[in-house]
């Protein structure tokens, strides 16, 4: 295959995106206002909810089988690895350039997910289709690049949907809950005598110490455990590195001696034993609780992660399989709808990005170093590291022989960053402008690297 007729291959795909970008940058306009914001985020939810997990699972379902789970079992340690390199790239590059919090997922991600979707499922087969390929037979080609694709696609959608998906919702939560303590702060401040009132109030109720020796020892213990009376009603614990327990077991204490003298010694080995007993199960009280409080399965879980269950578990049971896949199945109309439906997702996430960039191009200039560091890490790093991998997995015997196998797992390192990254910063309301120009300048240089880096895959496989 000739340099030029390659650069047109590795170019189609990456100006199909670029075309969609500016359509949705025009519909965008306040003059067209097709695609304002309310639009894109309701559109947006449309795809986060429908056709992100049909284009999964009908992809999955019908690459998936036990065969070709043993042919390509070493694909998805090498789509893990293109995500943990991106990431420790991806860390580099925030400690490097410092973005603001709210961008921080959004480098993450874009360093550790890349486009394992619809540019293989375009590149490969034209790939196979042209003449002088290298890769044998275009029939046999296309079947097994087909194949390969569209595992390479569940498979990232997987991953991208459960590792990026909570990189960037555990980023977006942390800007929140900067916003709302920066608008705490400001609600306190703007009360000058609250923090006054409330110490007043608190050390008001302690017994001073000179009238410690003249109170009663109920009051003299009283005023040695971290109690402050509020408003004369509650008692709070104070900040003295005592537990709830500790102080509870001490309280307890003094009312079972009814206020009279009791010995010192005796009260503190028995207290510290139960607080001791206490301080493990409130220990492990509070992490159940924290578990529990933290992880939401529903987050967890985006719906693309039940659409790859779904998937998987079509095409793994043969019974399921019969009845679902292929031209003579009695349910194939189902998983023929769920493709219509998933052929609509990545076409719709590309006009979302192309509404987004309007805002974003007009703070570009502080996404400079970002973007070329971005561009470094997905266009230089990941590629040099790819390299290493897959020649030592085929060295050792991890991968199979077939070249074009060996060429797609090259290629999933040299691929832009995943467009859905925009539906998940669209989602969270988190540098979704700031991911448009990003995607931008990457994609516009993807069809040149691309080429480059294809071509010399194909030359070291065959």
């Amino acid at each position: 295959m000739k340099l030029l007729d390659l650069f047109l291959v590795a170019s189609m795909p990456v100006l199909k995106v670029l075309v969609l970008t500016a359509l949705g940058l025009f519909l965008a306009l306040d003059r067209v206002d097709v695609l304002g914001e309310n639009a894109r985020k309701q559109l947006n939810t449309i795809i986060f909810f429908v056709f992100n997990p049909a284009l999964v699972s009908s992809n999955l379902s019908k690459a998936i089988t036990l065969e070709t789970v043993i042919l390509m079992r070493f694909m998805p340690l090498n789509i893990l690895a293109t995500f943990v390199i991106g990431s420790a790239l991806g860390w580099l590059l925030i400690k490097i350039t410092r973005p603001p919090q709210r961008l921080k997922g959004l480098v993450l991600g874009c360093c550790a997910a890349g486009n394992l979707g619809n540019l293989p499922l375009i590149i490969i087969p034209a790939v196979c289709k042209e003449k002088g390929s290298p890769f044998g037979a275009p029939n046999i080609c296309y079947t097994y690049g087909m194949t390969y694709a569209s595992l390479s696609l569940a498979i990232g959608a997987i991953f991208l949907w459960s590792y990026v998906y909570n990189i960037v919702r555990i980023s977006s939560s942390k800007v929140s809950i900067i916003v709302n303590s920066d608008e705490l702060t400001s609600r306190v401040d703007s009360i000058g005598t609250t923090s006054e009132l409330h110490q007043g109030n608190c050390s008001s109720t302690l017994i001073p110490p000179n009238h410690i020796g003249s109170a009663s020892p109920n009051h003299a213990y009283k005023s040695a455990l971290p109690f402050a009376k509020y408003n004369g009603t509650k008692k709070v614990p104070s900040s003295l590195g005592l537990s709830n327990f500790q102080v509870l077991c001490a309280s307890i204490w003094v009312v079972i001696t009814n206020g009279n003298k009791f010995d010192s010694n005796y009260s503190a080995i028995y207290c510290f034993w139960v607080s001791w007993q206490g301080s493990i199960l409130e220990k492990i009280k509070h992490c159940l609780r924290m578990f529990s409080n933290k992880i939401n399965l529903k987050k967890l879980f985006a719906p693309s992660i039940i659409g790859a269950v779904v998937g998987f578990i079509i095409g793994m049971v043969p019974q399921l399989r019969n009845i679902m896949i292929g031209s003579g199945a009695p349910l194939n109309v189902v998983h023929n709808s769920a493709s219509l439906l998933g052929d609509v997702a990545l076409p719709t996430v590309t006009l979302i990005m192309g509404g987004n960039l309007l805002k974003g191009l007009k703070s570009s200039g502080t996404l400079l170093s970002l973007i070329l560091g971005i561009i470094a890490v997905r266009y230089i790093a990941l590629p040099l590291l790819g390299i290493v991998i897959v020649r030592s997995a085929t060295h050792f015997g991890l991968v199979h022989s077939d070249p074009l196998y060996q060429f797609v797992l090259l290629l999933q390192y040299a691929l832009p960053p995943a467009i859905n990254i925009g539906t998940m910063t669209q989602l969270f309301g988190a540098g979704e402008s700031e991911c448009s120009v990003i995607m931008l300048w990457t994609y516009a240089l993807a069809s040149v690297s691309l080429t480059l880096w294809s071509t010399f895959f194909m030359w070291l496989v065959v």
